[in-house]
Parts: structure tokens; sequence; C-alpha cells
């Protein structure tokens, strides 16, 4: 599973690869970027400040100029496409190892493109990630090990636990 997951895959791929260091560069990381064509399509930039403060406004505004400008110049999609940039709010998705290590101790669903145990959904607290990247999760009394790699989608549960979390870093 990669920042760029999601419908287009390649393209958000690509895009990713493109915009990544300009935006880090400004002090931004990415989330997730997600390509969807259509009658409409849409490309969407879900990013959040280095620093781990919280996202403004401003802040989508500086990565939505930035990014425009870079996908002017690199024009990696063909047509007409509408930009949409987000911060991950409080239920996040998980997209980046990174992220399971982050925000172990919090509780999470993720799915997966293969049976592990019997099922593809799990969701229960994180417990950790170990060096080969299998995600520990307790559901319960129960512990599943899921391969990160075979993680499809993941996101924070919203829990009282988490919105204090969040609170705590807003104040600081």
């Amino acid at each position: 599973m990669t920042a760029a997951g999601g419908a287009g895959g390649t393209v958000a791929a690509r895009i990713e690869g493109l915009l990544a260091p300009a935006l880090e560069a400004l002090g931004y990381g990415i989330v997730r970027i997600q390509f969807s064509s259509g009658r409409k399509a849409t490309l969407q930039i879900m990013a959040e400040r280095l620093d781990g403060s919280a996202m403004s406004v401003e802040d989508c505004a500086t990565i939505s100029r930035a990014a425009s400008a870079l996908l002017d110049v690199e024009d990696p999609i063909p047509g007409a496409y509408d930009l949409e940039v987000s911060s991950p709010g409080i239920d996040r998705p998980l997209t980046r190892r990174q992220d399971f290590e982050r925000f172990a101790g919090f509780e999470a669903k993720l799915e997966t493109d293969r049976l592990l145990d019997g099922r593809r959904r799990f969701r229960g607290r994180i417990v950790g990630v170990d060096e080969a990247g299998v995600i520990r999760v307790r559901e319960g009394e129960a512990e599943y090990t899921v391969p990160f790699e075979a993680v499809t989608k993941a996101k924070l549960v919203l829990t009282d636990e988490l919105i204090a979390q969040g609170a705590d870093k807003r104040r600081h």
C-alpha cells in the first residue's frame, strides 16, 4: 500500500513522485494522492505538516498553489481535472508504514487484499509494526498479524481517546 493508493494508482504514484520533494521542502508530507477519472476527473491531495501541528486553510492553499504550478509545467494528467487539497482529519487514513508506528495504541480498521485468519477486515488496537512490516492488531483477546503489503485500506477509528489526543495537540 502506498500513499498513492486508490483508483488511478499509476497516475497517483507519478504525481506523488513529482510533488513530494517540493511539498517536503515547504514543510508538508503527502498522506495520500488519489486520482479518479470519468465524467469529472479529480486529483485529491491529502497532506499534513511535517512538524505535526494542525493544518490550516492557508496550508491547503499553499499546497494547492505549489502543486498547481508543478502540475502545469509537467502536465502528467491529460485533459481537465479538479484539484482538491485537504488534511487527513482526526480519523485519518493510514497509508504508510510509519503511520501504523505513529498511531500504535489507537484503534483502526484495516482491509486486506487476501484472507488472513479467514477474514479480510480487522478492527482493533494497533499494537505495533515489526521490522518486516507486519502490523499487529489486538481485537478483544485475539491478536492478528497483517502484512503491510496486504493492506488495501486502513483508517483510524474516531474514539474519545483519539479526540483527546487531537485536542492536546491543538493546545500545544
